[in-house]
């Protein structure tokens, strides 16, 4: 009885070890023959996530996704338990479950002045999986502002205001100092176009995330995308308020020197009927509009991503209005805050839970 007793609790030791060894998510390295659906299809059983091992390495692999090199690091985010047993993972006690952040890295050494007045932040809904307060911890951008915020230097003095009226966002609440930060808003080409309202009138923040601007095609009438020539002489679409500087920044000009042309309807479904329609060659936005589009229009069968390059790659950004009379200590609150989450693993975290859930409902 006792040699059973203890051959039991050596296994039940052992299994309890094994399951705090599991790992998920970490660092896996590329090796020969690799490419990112083979990756996505191995490691999260779904070829469709290449996307996401691109968006979650862009800083190591660049805008072109088959620019991997053999020994290239890349960090593969824990989505719905996978992957599990990689260096660098978190430990996880069940399949799914992922142990709490660990303690926050020190601040950086950059200086940063505490604000003694509350800083109130704006956001808006209906902007899904980023901000939306029907969503989960409010959103996806959301709950990384609040993460970082809550590691700043000004953690206990700020709040987050709804206003379901984006166009009053940057005018008037920025511009008279109503309110004191914006988010989350995408940062036009600055560069090409310097006299853009947001660029002369706005800071930036780094990224709060970065996502692929997307190609979606039908499968019988597919098209490449390795170089911007493969799309000259196309037909494009775009529902209407939606961005289009990325089709039209200085080094392209798709749209100015008529080298495609652009369709642009007033809802994300009409773009989709469009193109099975055969009335448009491509639909181009972001991967999560466009995914949870062919979701709910039941086109998974008959719409694909092309697998080129994406068209863009857009960060979503906290502005600032260069006016405000603390513009530099709010910019350098919001960076300080982001750059101690990065360092802790806290901000991957908050990435990996949403992206559990989006891509579940994909």
């Amino acid at each position: 009885m006792k040699r059973f007793l203890g051959a039991a609790f050596a296994a039940l030791t052992a299994s309890a070890v094994s399951a705090a060894a599991q790992s998920c998510g970490g660092v896996y390295t590329v090796s020969a023959g690799d490419s990112l659906s083979a990756i996505a299809d191995r490691h999260y059983k779904n070829v469709s996530a290449w996307t996401e091992v691109h968006r979650n390495n862009l800083s190591v692999i660049g805008e072109n996704p088959n620019a991997l090199r053999i020994g290239m690091k890349l960090r593969l985010g824990c989505i719905d338990g996978l992957p599990q047993g990689l260096e660098g993972g978190l430990p996880v006690v069940t399949e799914t479950a992922v142990a709490p952040a660990s303690t926050p890295a020190p601040a950086p050494s950059a200086p940063r002045r505490k604000l003694e007045q509350t800083i109130n932040i704006v956001t808006a809904g209906d902007f899904a999986p980023f901000t939306d307060q029907t969503l989960e911890n409010e959103g996806l951008i959301t709950d990384v502002v609040n993460t970082a915020m809550g590691q700043s230097a000004s953690s206990e003095a700020y709040r987050v205001h709804w206003v379901n009226d984006w166009s009053s966002h940057l005018d008037p609440l920025m511009s008279t100092a109503m309110m004191d930060m914006a988010f989350p808003w995408y940062k036009p080409d600055c560069e090409g176009s310097p006299d853009n309202y947001r660029c002369t009138n706005f800071h930036f923040s780094d990224p709060m995330f970065e996502m692929l601007i997307l190609l979606f095609v039908d499968k019988t009438r597919p098209i490449p995308f390795a170089q911007d020539s493969d799309i000259e002489g196309r037909t494009l679409c775009r529902p209407a308020g939606y961005f289009t500087h990325d089709l039209d920044r200085a080094d392209r000009r798709w749209i100015t020197d008529g080298k495609i042309t652009l369709e642009q309807p007033s809802t994300v479904r009409a773009c989709f009927e469009m193109l099975v329609a055969g009335e448009v060659d491509a639909v181009a936005m972001n991967e999560f509009t466009g995914r949870a589009a062919i979701k709910s229009l039941d086109l998974k069968d008959q719409v694909e991503v092309v697998q080129g390059r994406p068209v863009s790659i857009e960060g979503l950004h906290v502005l600032v209005h260069k006016e405000h009379p603390e513009a530099d200590a709010l910019l350098a609150t919001i960076n300080g805050g982001l750059d101690v989450i990065k360092a802790s693993g806290a901000y991957q975290q908050v990435i990996d839970r949403h992206m559990t859930k989006i891509w579940s409902d994909f």
